[in-house]
């Protein structure tokens, strides 16, 4: 894997999200649309995560998400960000990177 420096690191916009909703995407196995709010803004992200979680257990959940990845189009939805998450090798199974502790929703991570 290559090394990146500082200054690349220093480009991502990693902040804390509160999801909100979770919905189906029609003909989707894996995707779900979620709407989390980043504090002064409410987002739509399309996360490859069905598979790991039921839609209730996601409600409430705060996330780490990258916020200025460019805007991608999924089954039809604008995905604007992505969410952190750590998976085994084979993609057997699949954690979301989550909060410990509660703070605002939009705080830098850093």
């Amino acid at each position: 894997m290559d090394n990146i420096t500082f200054d690349d690191f220093k480009k991502l916009d990693l902040r804390v999200g509160e999801i909100k909703t979770v919905e189906e995407i029609a003909g989707a196995d894996k995707l779900y649309k979620l709407s989390v709010d980043l504090g002064g803004e409410t987002r739509e992200l399309v996360a490859g995560i069905k598979m790991f979680y039921d839609k209730e257990s996601l409600i409430g959940k705060k996330i780490v998400v990258l916020t200025n990845l460019e805007p991608r189009t999924i089954r039809g939805v604008v995905s604007h960000g992505m969410l952190l998450a750590a998976s085994n090798e084979d993609k057997s199974n699949l954690t979301i990177i989550s909060i410990e502790k509660d703070i605002i929703n939009g705080a830098k991570v850093s």
